[in-house]
C-alpha cells in the first residue's frame, strides 16, 4: 500500500511538472516574439459600419454606465450603431430602455432589444442581435466593461488586411484593490493576458477572444459556423473554429479596457466553473479536429493542447491533496535530505513555475505597459503568495468542473453579477453604492464547500506533524494548500453574513 502511494504521488506530480515545465517555456517565447508588434496593413480609405453589441442580463447596477460609455467611442456616428442586448427580467429592463431613448434623441443609433426567450444565453443574444444589422464588424463589450473612447479607432485598420477576422484587448481592472479576492484575480488575469495572449498570438499559435472587449469581421462569425451554445465558452470556441478556418486573430496587450473583478467568492468561482468547464467541453468538441488536421503545424496543435486541457491540472491538483500528507508520513522515516532530494526538482518545475511566471506576467505589465493604477510595484511581491494559494483552494471547484465536462453534463449559463463597486472594504457609508449586495447569493452550503474545508483540517493537520516532526521544509507547501483551502471555504461558507453586515452599515442613518 506504501509503494502504491509513492508511486501515485510521484506519477501527479510528474504530470503537473509538464504543465509547469510549459509555463516556462511560454515564458521564454514570449521573451523571443513580443518585440513582432503587430500594425495594420494600412487604413481604410472608407471606413466601414460598426455595430457594438452589449449582451446584459439583470445588470441593474452596471447597465447606464456601459451604455453612457460606449455612447461616447469616437466614430463617425453614420457608420456606428450600438444594440442593447437586454435578456433581463428585472429593473435592468427599463433602466436600459430609458438609458437608451435619452440617447437616441441625441442622435445615436441605438436599439433596445428583447428576444422572445434566453435560448442560447450569452451566445444566442449575439446570434440575436447579429441578424438584425448590416455592419460589417461587430464589437462586443459585457456589462461591466468601459471602453476607451478611441476602442475603434485603434482596432478597425487592421481589417484593411482580409485575413484578419478578429482584434482583442487586454482586459484591465477597476477594482483591483477592492479585496484580497480581487487582488488575487487580476494577478491571476494578468498572467493569461499579458503573457499567454501576447506569447501566442505573436508566436503563431491560436488565442481566443475573451466574450467583451473585442472586435469581430462579421463575415469571419457566419464563415465558423456562427455562435453556438452546446458549450459553456462559446468565445472559445467560436474563435478556435474561425482560426480552424483559417482566420488570424490580432492582441494588443497596450489597448486596455478596465471591467469589474467579482468581489464575492460565490461569483468568482462560478465563473472559474464555467469557465474551466467550458474550456473542457470545447477540447472535446474540437481537439479531435485539431490533432487530426494536415494543415495545422504541430506548435499549433501542441499549444491547443496545453491551452483546451489545462484544467485537467486541478484534477490532478485535488489527487496531489489527497496524496501529499500521507506521503509525507510514509516518507518520515527515510530522513530529511532524501526527501528533499525528490521535493526540491519537483517543487522547480510544479511549485515555482507557476510562482515564477505569475511573477513575471506582473513585472512585465507594470514595466512594459502605462495602465497601472492603484497599484505599487511592491504589490505583486505581497499578493503572489495569496494567488498561488487560492489557485489551489480552487481545485475542488475546477476539478467539479472538469468531470461534469467530461460527463457531458449540461448546465445553465450563470452570469457573474457586478455592482458597481471599487475601493478597499470599509464599513464607512460613502464607500458603498447603495446596492444589495446579496441580491443573488445563493444561501445553500455546497459539496464543494464542504470538501474544501474537510481539505482545510486536513492540511491543518499536516502543517501539524510536519512542524513536529522537523520537516520545516515541507511546511511551506503544506501552508500554500491550507490557507487555499481555508480562504475559500471560509468565504463560501461565511461570505453572505459578511455582505449583509457590510449593506446594514451603508444604510445606517448618519448623526
Amino acid at each position: 500500500m506504501e509503494s502504491f502511494l509513492l508511486y501515485s504521488y510521484v506519477a501527479v506530480l510528474l504530470l503537473l511538472s509538464i504543465f509547469g515545465f510549459h509555463r516556462y517555456y511560454t515564458i521564454y517565447i514570449y521573451r523571443k516574439c513580443k518585440s513582432n508588434v503587430p500594425k495594420p496593413l494600412k487604413t481604410f480609405e472608407k471606413l466601414p459600419k460598426v455595430c457594438v453589441q452589449l449582451p446584459v442580463y439583470n445588470e441593474q447596477y452596471v447597465v447606464e454606465r456601459l451604455i453612457n460609455t460606449v455612447a461616447k467611442i469616437r466614430y463617425p456616428r453614420e457608420l456606428f450603431e450600438i444594440q442593447v442586448l437586454d435578456d433581463s427580467n428585472d429593473e435592468t429592463v427599463e433602466i436600459a430602455m430609458l438609458a437608451c431613448e435619452r440617447l437616441k434623441a441625441c442622435g445615436i443609433n441605438i436599439s433596445h432589444i428583447r428576444r422572445p426567450n434566453r435560448i442560447g444565453f450569452k451566445a444566442g443574444a449575439l446570434e440575436y442581435g447579429q441578424n438584425l444589422t448590416d455592419a460589417e464588424f461587430i464589437a462586443v463589450f459585457d456589462a461591466d466593461f468601459l471602453p476607451p473612447e478611441d476602442f475603434i479607432e485603434r482596432t478597425i485598420d487592421f481589417f484593411t488586411d482580409p485575413g484578419i477576422g478578429m482584434v482583442q484587448a487586454r482586459w484591465d481592472h477597476l477594482n483591483r484593490d477592492f479585496s484580497i479576492l480581487t487582488e488575487v484575480q487580476s494577478i491571476l488575469l494578468d498572467g493569461h493576458f499579458m503573457i499567454e495572449h501576447t506569447y501566442r498570438n505573436r508566436s503563431g499559435r491560436f488565442f481566443n477572444f475573451n466574450g467583451t472587449a473585442g472586435i469581430w469581421r462579421k463575415s469571419t462569425i457566419v464563415d465558423a459556423g456562427g455562435w453556438q451554445h452546446d458549450t459553456l465558452t462559446e468565445d472559445l470556441d467560436l474563435s478556435y473554429r474561425a482560426q480552424i478556418k483559417g482566420w488570424k486573430f490580432v492582441y494588443l496587450p497596450e489597448l486596455t479596457v478596465p471591467a469589474e473583478l467579482p468581489v464575492e467568492i460565490s461569483s468568482f468561482k462560478s465563473q472559474q466553473f464555467r469557465w474551466a468547464k467550458g474550456s473542457i467541453q470545447v477540447f472535446k468538441k474540437l481537439f479531435p479536429s485539431i490533432i487530426r488536421s494536415k494543415e495545422l503545424s504541430s506548435k499549433v496543435k501542441m499549444e491547443a493542447f496545453f491551452h483546451l486541457a489545462a484544467n485537467f491540472a486541478y484534477v490532478m491538483m485535488v489527487f496531489l491533496c489527497l496524496l501529499m500528507p500521507l506521503n509525507i508520513v510514509i516518507r518520515i522515516g527515510h530522513g530529511i535530505y532524501e526527501v528533499m532530494n525528490f521535493d526540491l526538482p519537483v517543487f522547480v518545475f510544479a511549485t515555482f513555475s507557476v510562482m515564477f511566471f505569475y511573477l513575471y506576467s506582473e513585472i512585465t505589465v507594470i514595466n512594459e505597459t502605462l495602465t497601472m493604477k492603484n497599484r505599487s510595484k511592491l504589490s505583486p511581491l505581497l499578493f503572489l503568495p495569496f494567488a498561488i494559494s487560492v489557485g489551489i483552494g480552487l481545485a475542488v471547484n475546477n476539478c467539479k468542473a472538469v468531470i461534469e465536462a467530461l460527463a457531458g453534463r449540461k448546465t445553465d449559463f450563470i452570469r457573474t453579477p457586478k455592482y458597481d463597486v471599487s475601493g478597499k472594504i470599509s464599513c464607512r457609508k460613502e464607500t458603498y453604492k447603495k446596492v444589495s449586495l446579496n441580491k443573488y447569493r445563493f444561501t445553500s452550503v455546497s459539496i464543494v464547500s464542504i470538501v474544501e474545508l474537510l481539505f482545510a483540517i486536513y492540511f491543518s493537520w499536516a502543517v501539524y506533524f510536519a512542524f513536529e516532526k522537523g520537516f520545516y521544509f515541507s511546511m511551506p507547501f503544506l501552508i500554500l494548500f491550507q490557507f487555499g483551502f481555508l480562504y475559500t471555504a471560509f468565504l463560501s461558507l461565511f461570505y453572505t453574513p459578511v455582505m449583509r453586515f457590510i449593506h446594514r452599515e451603508q444604510h445606517r442613518p448618519v448623526h
